[in-house]
């Protein structure tokens, strides 16, 4: 596939009309000078991937893991206290920027080249477009995550794919080159909670926009930073379920119309039945 040129395709869409957030929202940590990355472009691919670059640096990388911890416990067991050990789960903060740079390093890569050059180049254009316009639209978001390999995948927390299966860029996906989802959160607040309600508007806005530049949430929100390219498999297989149940549900509303015409029917032909019985 040839290198794209600067096309209307390529150039910054105009953002599409959205609520503009609250005073909290701009309390950003850092802000990414978009039209400096983006003038004179000569070369489309470098630019989106600078820009965004400016986005994942700027972006804390924050997340809260359930860690297993076993306690002593005194209980009551046949009439009589005795101790045993339990597992407990507590909620931990965890700041995992050093797992890409362990995964960049191990992979022999800048992080530049990993993190955004792993992904597959047309998902980078649909985000580049929606990330731009959501900046457009007076939303800061942030990339927490983009390429990840079967390493990288490994060491990721919560719910996840298999290690190979990741649409990050899972070696069963095509791996480097093909990752095809990233995660977004906002950067607007001066607290974790803050920049969570911000971030919160942010994928309300992705939710809202995003098909029209072609990403969009497959888990909502099971995995809200989580964005894949809405024309992708990950998408159609998350999505798939809710347009069948509406479907069942829209059959189900056009047959109720014949279904009361042909009871109405029965208990007609029923009822006279029993009339002419007890006539005879």
């Amino acid at each position: 596939m040839s290198d794209p040129t600067l096309s209307p395709e390529t150039q910054p869409v105009q953002a599409p009309i959205a609520t503009m957030p609250g005073p909290e929202a701009h309390d950003a940590k850092e802000t990414v000078d978009s039209i400096a990355i983006l003038d004179e472009c000569w070369d489309v691919n470098a630019c989106i991937d600078r820009y965004l670059w400016a986005l994942y640096q700027r972006t804390p990388k924050e997340d809260t893991i359930k860690v297993p911890e076993q306690r002593t416990v005194t209980v009551k067991k046949k009439k009589r206290m005795v101790k045993v050990t339990r597992t407990f789960t507590k909620l931990v903060d965890e700041d995992f920027a050093w797992k890409d740079t362990k995964a960049a390093e191990r992979a022999g890569m800048p992080m530049t080249d990993y993190v955004i050059g792993g992904m597959d180049r047309t998902f980078k254009l649909k985000l580049f477009h929606a990330l731009l316009a959501a900046e457009q639209a007076g939303l800061s978001p942030g990339i927490t995550s983009a390429f990840r390999d079967d390493y990288r995948q490994s060491i990721a927390s919560g719910l996840k794919a298999a290690s190979d299966r990741s649409y990050h860029g899972g070696s069963f996906r095509g791996g480097y080159g093909h990752g095809l989802a990233a995660d977004i959160v906002s950067v607007d607040g001066a607290t974790r909670d803050a920049r969570w309600r911000s971030s919160d508007r942010l994928w309300k806005w992705i939710d809202a926009h995003g098909k029209e530049l072609g990403v969009g949430r497959p888990y909502l929100d099971r995995d809200p930073p989580h964005i894949a390219p809405i024309d992708g498999k990950e998408y159609a297989a998350h999505n798939h379920g809710a347009k069948t149940q509406q479907a069942a549900v829209d059959l189900r509303t056009r047959n109720r119309p014949a279904a009361r015409d042909k009871h109405a029917t029965a208990k007609r032909a029923k009822t006279a039945k029993s009339s002419k019985v007890r006539t005879i």
